[in-house]
């Protein structure tokens, strides 16, 4: 019987830094030929063409399929027999070609659900969930991110059992690290030494096992450290446990909706940066990202954005095929297409994706 091939599934909050943890591994893959399924939030699919841009899939060669895989139709925990299923019977189909498969699930996706998927006839005696990674947005945490004053929530929570005060996101928050095989702490550079310890000792709190937390810059971690893991996550599924394990089916926040952007024109980058702080200043949205086109730049900008914190690079020359316009993505809590669309147009004409 020919080996399964290991499946590593990387979640973590909005905004995490997965797509960037996945492009160094990626581009630092000592030799293994890596396949990606994007789980994307939304119809843009920003996430799918960071990864493409990193030059390792041969997209250039037409008798390989390419290797990055875009799900646009959903979170992964909730479309996984529509999605999921034909997609991996698809690479499992190339299995002598693969070395492994990297899933990154959308910031809003349960691990388990999907996970449970390995268990399936179709998939169980192909693959294997190699290791489930968390990536843990350290400033986010500790900024608290999660509720208006998390520390007087843990504390009420804590001095009764009989009370649940958590949001949907931080049940969100336990549940990825509950079923997690490896922490990884990002962004630990913008905390001083008390949040980071303090980061550390919630995340300890929430794990039910005894699992390894590291802490990494801009995603860069060595693939050894991350890929075979041989953790077998299917066949221990019970010593993870979900806030969700007793539920037939579960159900995302519906309130939490993502807004699709197309505006054709250019945009100075402190002047677009300004238009979006305002924005979340005035809505919650909790994250933000794209491409922009700035005047007299041959290169396409890359922002993104975690509450109003903003990072942008240049990633790549805009193709001569390709229209030089500007696409974000925006999601949050009830947030307002139109007021986002008006404020970002100036009375420039702008595609709004319903």
């Amino acid at each position: 019987m020919a080996k399964k091939i290991p499946v590593t599934v990387i979640t973590g909050f909005l905004g995490s830094g997965k797509t960037t943890l996945i492009r160094h591994l990626l581009t630092h893959n000592q030799g293994r030929r890596i396949a990606v399924i994007v789980n994307e939030f939304g119809e843009l699919g920003i996430d799918g063409e960071l990864l493409r841009s990193c030059q390792v899939c041969p997209d250039d060669e037409v008798e390989i399929p390419n290797n990055i895989v875009e799900l646009t139709n959903g979170c992964l925990c909730c479309t996984v027999q529509e999605e999921f299923l034909p997609t991996m019977q698809a690479l499992i189909a190339r299995r002598d070609d693969i070395d492994c498969i990297l899933i990154e699930t959308s910031g809003l996706a349960l691990p388990k659900p999907l996970i449970t998927a390995f268990r399936w006839p179709e998939i169980r005696t192909a693959a294997t969930v190699d290791a489930v990674i968390t990536v843990v947005d350290c400033d986010a945490v500790a900024d608290g991110r999660f509720a208006s004053d998390p520390v007087a929530v843990d504390a009420l929570r804590l001095s009764d059992e009989n009370l649940d005060h958590e949001t949907p996101l931080q049940e969100l928050f336990e549940d990825q690290l509950a079923c997690a095989d490896l922490v990884i702490l990002n962004k630990a550079d913008l905390v001083n030494p008390l949040q980071y310890q303090q980061t550390i000792d919630l995340i300890n709190q929430e794990l039910p096992r005894s699992v390894k937390i590291i802490t990494s810059d801009r995603g860069i971690v060595d693939a050894n450290t991350i890929l075979g893991l041989n953790a077998a996550v299917e066949d221990h599924l019970d010593d993870r446990p979900s806030h969700h394990d007793t539920e037939a089916e579960h159900d995302h926040d519906d309130d939490i909706n993502s807004i699709n952007l197309i505006i054709d024109r250019e945009f100075d980058p402190e002047q677009l940066r300004q238009k979006l702080e305002l924005l979340v200043a005035t809505q919650e949205i909790y994250r933000i990202k794209g491409f922009v086109a700035v005047p007299n730049k041959p290169m396409r900008l890359v922002i993104q954005g975690v509450g109003n914190r903003f990072e942008q690079f240049y990633d790549r020359p805009w193709r001569t095929d390709e229209r030089r316009e500007t696409k974000l993505v925006f999601i949050g809590h009830s947030i307002d297409p139109e007021s986002i669309a008006n404020a970002l147009s100036d009375r420039v004409a702008a595609n709004l994706i319903k």
